[in-house]
């Protein structure tokens, strides 16, 4: 299907706007008023731009407070068809009528757009109707649809928005009573759930579709079974969006609207991973010891304390394996070949046991991931890439990888307490929340879970957890706090005996763990009957319905800091609850 976007769902002047929409692959694009009237180029000259990018304007928008009005404005419309013609567009959206002298008669409606319709003809142009959920008399759907049938010509049809319908809950089996031919057009948005005016909804938190948690996929079905035949067209008011890049924004744009069309093809995920191979960590020296700019020590030492060994070195890269049980951590020098990133150990890589590599490596790039170049000699093993949202490389691989390594020159460490990764979690860049939370749908197959807001020292942090069929675990956060602290990413490892290891750091290396407020204690012992060694141990604590949760964290080391954690029962959770204390003990540490 042909594929369209809003100019209102990206940021910049209508010349920039157009530019990214084109370069995202989109056939066509509604324009928005206000975007034409700041615009300082005529008409004419905006429908030869639009043109020489390979773009149809395929509407324009919107006409308000129009149709069931004391007095028909005939002429404020036929200067809106005289601009149409100049631009080139064919399909004008009007909108129900939001005024207060608008008079609640279908019939009236009715008898206006009949009258619009009928001098839109005589320009060659099309008017489809649309219910704004707000509407002072018509919105709802099928009432508007009503009120176009009642009218009956032609020139009139309806158009469909996804979340003028769904925001108010209305059922869209209703859409397969219209005649596919009257479905003049159809606009697709999604959207969190939100207890607030539909308005202010609608103009500050929609998103693209499968970033929110409507069923746009449940509604474009009914309007294909009606018969509706035209471009799938997204138009998103987003606060967000429209301070981005125009660039990514429409990029990801078209990356929903890809993955929607193949969710109503039935398409399968050809290869969501089954588990972590390993996570890559990158840093001035940190193959050699790395040091924290905020005096966390070094990063090999607290690797060594947690029980990992050096497990081989890359015969050709600034990259040594680190391993215990099933958890791998590569320590990659990028003082040596990547200078960029020369800022302390962070993590800047993960792969992911994919069952079927190069399959995953095809969908990315369908999807509008392109495989990241990378130099290899032909004896290492074929290893490709595709880069996240906040830049993270996502490597799709099986297990030949570890052949690229040299056997260790170091003995068995005794303590070998950690058996995986259990999960990552990685601070996104202000305003690309949902394009990578999207991204890791699609992309990876992880299924979104609910949207989190914890509370903060200095605001609040947005969270997202995101999983998959196998042990793929992500976090996203965003801190939207004013402390301007350098993000945050942590790596969360499973362990077998949680108070064992514990008890077993603390002995050994007490600096290495993270302090937790006894505060934190008798509130727990209030709500919990839970062991005393807790408490001792700088363990927190988590229950749900299916198990208990136990972990505790590291200082910070550069920007990353290690969870340990140990899933009793069938917990799914991730401590949530427990992250105000440690998001406080972190920020007291850095200060």
């Amino acid at each position: 299907m042909r594929k369209s976007i809003a100019t209102v769902s990206v940021s910049g002047t209508l010349t920039d706007k157009l530019a990214a929409v084109a370069a995202a692959g989109f056939d066509g694009v509604e324009i928005f008023e206000n975007d034409l009237l700041t615009c300082p180029l005529p008409p004419e000259e905006i429908r030869l731009r639009a043109a020489d990018l390979g773009l149809t304007i395929e509407l324009y928008q919107p006409l308000r407070d129009v149709e069931a009005m004391p007095v028909l404005d005939v002429r404020r419309v036929e200067r809106k068809f005289d601009l149409m013609r100049r631009l080139g567009a064919d399909l004008l959206l009007v909108c129900s009528n939001v005024s207060p002298l608008a008079v609640d008669s279908d019939e009236l409606a009715a008898e206006h757009l009949r009258l619009l319709a009928s001098r839109a003809a005589e320009h060659g142009i099309r008017i489809a109707y649309e219910a704004l959920a707000w509407g002072r008399h018509v919105n709802e759907y099928l009432r508007a649809w009503r009120i176009v049938h009642l009218a009956d010509h032609p020139n009139l049809g309806t158009c469909l928005d996804s979340f003028h319908i769904l925001s108010r809950g209305s059922d869209p089996i209703g859409i397969e009573a219209i005649p596919g031919e009257k479905i003049f057009f159809l606009q697709l948005s999604d959207a969190p759930l939100l207890a607030m005016d539909v308005l202010q909804w609608s103009r500050h938190h929609r998103c693209f579709p499968g970033q929110g948690n409507f069923d746009v996929a449940g509604l474009v079905r009914h309007a294909l079974t009606a018969g509706y035949t035209g471009p799938l067209s997204l138009e998103v008011f987003n606060d967000h969006f429209r301070q981005a890049d125009a660039g990514r924004i429409a990029r990801d744009g078209m990356r929903s609207l890809i993955a929607l069309e193949q969710g109503l093809q039935g398409l399968a995920h050809p290869a969501v991973p089954r588990g972590f191979a390993f996570a890559e960590l990158g840093g001035t020296g940190s193959s050699k010891g790395a040091a924290s700019s905020k005096g966390g020590g070094s990063l090999v030492a607290a690797l060594a304390a947690l029980g990992f060994e050096r497990a081989g070195a890359h015969p050709t890269k600034p990259v040594e394996l680190w391993a215990q049980g099933g958890a791998r951590l590569l320590l990659h020098d990028t003082a040596a070949d990547r200078p960029q990133q020369a800022d302390g150990p962070a993590l800047i890589a993960i792969g992911l046991d994919s069952p079927d590599p190069a399959g995953a490596v095809k969908h990315a790039e369908a999807l509008l991931s392109p495989v990241l170049p990378r130099e290899r000699t032909p004896q290492e093993a074929p290893l490709d890439a595709v880069a996240a949202p906040d830049g993270t490389e996502i490597f799709f691989c099986d297990t030949a990888w570890l052949g690229d390594f040299a056997p260790p020159t170091t003995a068995t460490r005794e303590h070998a307490d950690l058996t995986h990764i259990d999960h990552v979690a990685l601070t996104q860049p202000p305003h690309y929340f949902d394009e990578a939370a999207l991204f890791y749908r699609t992309v990876l197959g992880l299924r979104p879970q609910e949207s989190l807001e914890l509370p903060d020292p200095y605001g609040l942090l947005r969270s997202r957890a995101m999983s998959g069929g196998g042990n793929v675990r992500m976090v996203l956060n965003l801190a939207q706090v004013g402390a301007g602290d350098t993000p945050w990413q942590h790596i969360a490892l499973a362990a077998r005996d949680l108070t064992a290891t514990a008890r077993r750091l603390r002995a050994e290396h007490p600096g290495l763990l993270l302090p937790i407020p006894a505060n934190y204690y008798d509130d727990l012992e209030a709500r919990h009957d839970v062991d005393p060694a807790l408490r001792e141990l700088g363990i927190l604590y988590d229950r749900d319905e299916h198990g208990e949760f136990l972990h505790l964290y590291t200082v910070t080391i550069g920007r990353v800091f290690f969870e340990i954690v140990q899933r009793i029962g069938d917990y799914q959770g991730y401590g949530a609850v427990n992250a105000p204390i440690r998001l406080a003990v972190q920020h007291a540490g850095s200060h």
